[in-house]
């Protein structure tokens, strides 16, 4: 997809998700013909004509300052990962050439998978590709080995796999933040073939995909709560970190631990020892 065009989706769908009184504009009344402001008050709200709001929205605006950015986001209400979509999209970058042998795990990121016995983590690549796990991983989510590796990735399965939909308790919520960050790589490698090529098929498979694809979310994958419903402990609530090394951030250590004293950290021992006593294949 062009940044032309991702650039005209995002800017129409944060619009739209606004209304008069979000922004402290009077609202007449009356029936709109579209949902959310006008771009004519977008332009009163950013201090820009309504031509020059509307050629942005149209993606012909072939390099915006950063003040018109900075005037847009403030009028459009983005969060600080919608900022830093909407400069991507506004300044694309040349592609970048990356060398065609899989993505390797760094060693340091390796060796801290390896620590982690306690600890259901994965290492995360690009287009959130997994890389690597470690036994407590598999006991939480299912048996990566098992899985081609063309198919070991986070949103395939999230979306493909109809017993990931059973094991997240709060599935849409896991499945939204998947398509907002793969909104912001396509931000980020809008040239990228294998990225695009996941996006096709995950649109053409998943009438949720396509759907939510469509809104336009923007969310990096950092930090929060995710709540599971495991078919052999029952109900967990685990927290989730997203570490990335600074000089390589397109690989990412995600873990996911549950507070001390709470029956989650007992369940996921319980969980862990069920593992470690069971034979793979008899899971």
């Amino acid at each position: 997809m062009s940044t032309a065009i991702s650039m005209s989706e995002f800017l129409r769908t944060r619009r739209s998700l606004l209304h008069p009184a979000d922004v402290a504009l009077p609202d007449y009344g009356g029936r709109r013909r579209v949902a959310g402001l006008r771009r004519e008050e977008i332009a009163q709200l950013a201090g820009v004509s309504v031509d020059y709001y509307t050629r942005m929205e149209q993606g012909r605006v072939p390099n915006p300052s950063d003040a018109v950015l900075d005037a847009l986001a403030r009028a459009l209400q983005l969060d600080e990962d919608e900022i830093r979509h909407l400069h991507r999209l506004a300044r694309p970058q040349p592609p970048l050439r990356r060398e065609a042998r899989p993505q390797g795990v760094r060693p340091m990121v390796r060796r801290l998978l390896d620590e982690l016995t306690d600890v259901p983590a994965v290492v995360m690549g690009r287009h959130m590709d997994i890389l690597a796990w470690n036994p407590a991983a598999c006991a939480l989510f299912g048996d990566y080995a098992a899985l081609d590796p063309a198919e070991r990735n986070i949103a395939r399965i999230t979306f493909l796999d109809e017993t990931t939909r059973e094991l997240y308790a709060d599935w849409t919520s896991c499945a939204r933040e998947n398509v907002a960050y793969l909104h912001l790589e396509a931000g980020r490698h809008p040239d990228d073939p294998q990225l695009a090529g996941l996006i096709g098929e995950l649109s053409m498979k998943s009438a949720d995909f396509r759907r939510w694809w469509a809104e336009h979310p923007v969310q990096d994958k950092t930090s929060g709560t995710k709540r599971f419903h495991h078919p052999v402990v029952g109900d967990l609530e685990l927290a989730y970190d997203t570490l990335r090394a600074a000089d390589d951030p397109e690989q990412a250590l995600i873990t996911y631990a549950a507070e001390p004293g709470t029956p989650s950290h007992d369940a996921l021992r319980m969980l862990l020892a069920w593992a470690a006593e069971t034979p793979s294949h008899e899971r």
